[in-house]
């Protein structure tokens, strides 16, 4: 095997089945969670005198978030082999995992006077949750959250108008009773997000009639509005349970990659189905799971979930 494809299938997360890229894995996780220790401990000031050892363990995990961050880019024709290798580095730079790794570099290096930046460290723990070939809690998480989108930015709308119209109202009323509390439109924000949340942190509370009536009608609204979003996702997850529940084997269904070495790779489901003895349960592809068609032709990183027929006894 060509050492450059090898190093490529070592550093793609969640390929159980290979050892090195196994162990790499748990490294990686491991360097990861120890940088965000560092910079969570790096808040203490009674571990001002460790500072030095912070740094230096800081600067270890960096230079490794660098070497990975070079193989990545190195071998980016192998996740992209559709596109020229100048246009698979570009694709892998402007994507999410190549920008999150661009900013966890680069706070270390230049700016680490901005918070912001310095705290995109923290995103890289997401990481950890990459699945390539588990068709596991996560990949439903996801699937469900794709999947419900639409009707998630429905509610989000609703939550942002309702807060919005709550906030300016509050503040007309409460203004000249209050001048030093709502200040402003955006004091009456603060205090409809915390009221819509059902949260109530109880700075901020009208004092006039008609103030305390909205308020009230508004915290009732919050309960709803705040149940919406909840309602949707419950019903994507019972949504997706009942599609591996039809099938009456959901606990026999398993996950694999199709990868450029994969004999399934260009191969219809009918195709697969029936040179290796088995059902196709679920493809999912481009972060959106689906039951495929007979005719659906497998490709490049389609997440397939499949189930093994049991052996007929003669």
């Amino acid at each position: 095997m060509d050492t450059k494809y090898r190093i490529f299938k070592i550093i793609q997360i969640g390929n159980k089945e290979d050892v090195p890229s196994r162990v790499f894995d748990i490294c990686l996780a491991a360097i990861i969670i120890i940088n965000i220790l560092i910079m969570f401990l790096q808040t203490f000031d009674s571990l001002a005198k460790y500072d030095t050892l912070f740094d230096i363990v800081e600067g270890v995990t960096i230079f490794v978030f660098c070497i990975e961050y070079g193989l990545r880019i190195w071998t980016a024709e192998y996740l992209y082999p559709a596109e020229s290798k100048p246009r698979a580095i570009l694709h892998f730079l402007r994507s999410y995992d190549g920008v999150i790794d661009l900013l966890t570099i680069l706070p270390f290096f230049f700016l680490s006077g901005f918070i912001v930046f310095r705290l995109m460290r923290v995103v890289r723990i997401f990481h950890l949750f990459r699945i390539n070939t588990q068709y596991d809690s996560f990949n439903v998480i996801t699937s469900v959250l794709y999947e419900k989108r639409t009707q998630l930015a429905s509610s989000i709308f609703i939550l942002l108008t309702l807060m919005l119209a709550s906030s300016l109202f509050l503040y007309n009323v409460e203004h000249n009773a209050q001048p030093d509390v709502f200040k402003n439109a955006f004091s009456g924000i603060w205090w409809s997000v915390s009221t819509l949340s059902t949260v109530g942190y109880g700075d901020l509370y009208p004092i006039t009639p008609l103030g305390r009536f909205m308020a009230l009608i508004i915290t009732f609204l919050g309960i709803g509005v705040v149940a919406i979003p909840t309602g949707i996702i419950s019903a994507g997850f019972v949504e997706q349970y009942n599609k591996l529940k039809a099938t009456g084997i959901e606990s026999d269904i398993t996950t694999i990659q199709i990868e450029l070495d994969s004999s399934w790779l260009d191969m219809t489901v009918q195709e697969v189905e029936d040179a290796f003895n088995i059902d196709i349960v679920m493809v999912r592809r481009d972060g959106q799971t689906m039951t495929p068609r007979p005719d659906y032709k497998l490709t490049l990183n389609d997440a397939v979930a499949i189930y093994n027929r049991p052996t007929k006894k003669r």
